[in-house]
């Protein structure tokens, strides 16, 4: 099949379902390789657009569908959202088609050198983590003097990358479980899966075939692996290129040819075959913080050192990188209380990710817990918090694991619906109860769609009043 999507790029006629951030780097790659490209999508204002700006023709969904059936397509590729059975995707199918996603495009592209000599690939995927990881690789990149670009889920489509001027040279990729599945050649020069927790289970089926889209990430010459994950470790048993692993502990007796870990405050990469020690950065002042934010420095420190980047390069990188908005961001200091945001932590395993090995914790949680289940989050939560403010649809399933698992903790609940006025409670009631030294967390192992158009949203919010006792 790599050899006939190959030579359908080389000015076939490809048809692109979905006019989004993925759909439109892909067609203006393609159009580069002087395709014949048909873009597909129901939002008309969208496809059109496209298609102006890069001389695709816009259609519907029924449209591609028409052109499938008259045998006018020599390759599909879809946009991440496409599930398997999606209408476009099995009508290719049907038709003998080949069927890819806009991350395995740009690497075939780039692998058969249709923009000059191929790249380096860095993939970072799993569940949680995955910007913030990526975010750092790149920092660590470039400080190394590397021509690099974080590429994927964070930003640019990885289309873009391969026809960028000047040339990038590597590509930091965050790649989903979506990307992945649609990517069966995919093999980065390094890849990560940072953890793996249920999530989008509707989308893959099962817990299993959603793993199995992730570890394609390890199918590449160096595997890295979350040594503290129990199910990356097992599902890694078969990789068969070198191996590194990442901890957020000391290193020593792990397995893998380098482990990078945490000693005595320092993160520090051990050759497991010479025994040198390298020391790489000191944990103090990561951001963000507490063991998530350590996870992914030591993730990302890993990936870059597979290439050869060099110790002080991460070192630098990693002491002035500031995680994005709503991924462990400190938002204010006011009264000796921290206030961090982590309105990205949607679901209890971000949620556990966020707060765990933290003290003295003020949590702000709610929100849709889609039918999610919060019992072993509070269990694992609970031995860092003094006080708990709920908020949304599902704060009562929240309120009722906290009582029978945390008896004498202090909770909150807000009843409030309207957004803004909710989010005013919330702070309200965690400012009237964090003390000098606490630190109020936003991470609401819930979606936000009950109340807010977005995470975004409700992460600003709680940014804005959280940091009203600094403007006073």
């Amino acid at each position: 099949m790599v050899n006939q999507v190959i030579d359908a790029m080389r000015g076939g006629n490809v048809l692109v379902a979905g006019a989004g951030v993925a759909g439109a780097g892909v067609a203006r790659m393609l159009g580069d390789l002087e395709c014949t490209v048909t873009v597909a999508d129901d939002n008309v204002a969208a496809g059109t657009a496209l298609g102006a700006e890069t001389g695709a023709r816009a259609v519907d969904v029924a449209g591609a569908l028409t052109q499938l059936g008259d045998g006018r397509v020599d390759l599909v590729v879809v946009s991440p959202g496409w599930r398997p059975d999606g209408p476009v995707p099995a009508a290719a199918v049907a038709a003998g088609v080949p069927v890819i996603g806009d991350v395995e495009a740009a690497w075939l592209a780039d692998r058969a050198e249709l923009f000059g000599a191929p790249r380096q690939w860095l993939a970072v995927t799993g569940t949680n983590g995955k910007t913030t990881t990526t975010a750092m690789l790149d920092a660590i990149l470039q400080a190394d003097g590397r021509r690099s670009l974080a590429v994927g889920n964070i930003g640019t489509p990885p289309g873009d990358a391969l026809r960028a001027e000047p040339r990038v040279d590597v590509l930091a990729a965050e790649v989903s479980s979506f990307q992945l599945h649609w990517a069966p050649s995919f093999a980065p020069d390094a890849g990560c899966v940072l953890n793996l927790a249920e999530d989008h289970l509707d989308w893959h089926g099962n817990f299993d075939n959603y793993v199995a889209d992730k570890m394609r990430a390890l199918t590449g010459q160096v595997a890295v692996i979350a040594a503290d994950d129990p199910v990356v470790s097992a599902r890694a048993a078969g990789v068969t290129g070198r191996r590194r692993a990442f901890t957020t502990g000391d290193p020593a007796g792990l397995a893998g040819d380098v482990v990078t870990g945490v000693r005595e405050g320092r993160i520090i990469e051990v050759d497991t075959i010479t025994g040198q020690t390298t020391v790489l950065a000191v944990t103090e002042g990561l951001s963000p913080p507490g063991p998530a934010g350590v996870a992914d420095a030591a993730a990302a420190a890993a990936l870059a050192r597979s290439i050869g980047v060099s110790a002080s390069a991460v070192a630098d990188a990693l002491a002035g990188f500031r995680v994005q908005a709503h991924r462990g961001q400190v938002v204010a200091d006011t009264g000796g209380v921290r206030w961090v945001d982590n309105s990205k932590a949607t679901n209890p395993h971000a949620a556990s990710a966020a707060l765990r090995g933290l003290e003295r914790v003020v949590w702000v949680a709610g929100g849709q817990l889609k039918g999610a289940a919060v019992d072993e989050l509070v269990d694992d939560v609970a031995p860092g918090l003094r006080a708990a403010v709920l908020l949304g649809v599902d704060r009562h399933v929240l309120a009722a694991a906290l009582a029978a698992r945390v008896p004498d903790l202090p909770v909150t609940v807000v009843d409030e619906t309207e957004p803004v006025a909710a989010m005013a409670a919330v702070v309200a009631a965690a400012r009237a109860v964090a003390a000098p030294g606490d630190t109020v967390v936003l991470a609401p192992a819930a979606a936000s769609l009950d109340m807010y158009p977005g995470m975004s949203r409700r992460g600003d919010l709680f940014a804005q009043f959280a940091g009203e006792d600094a403007d006073r």
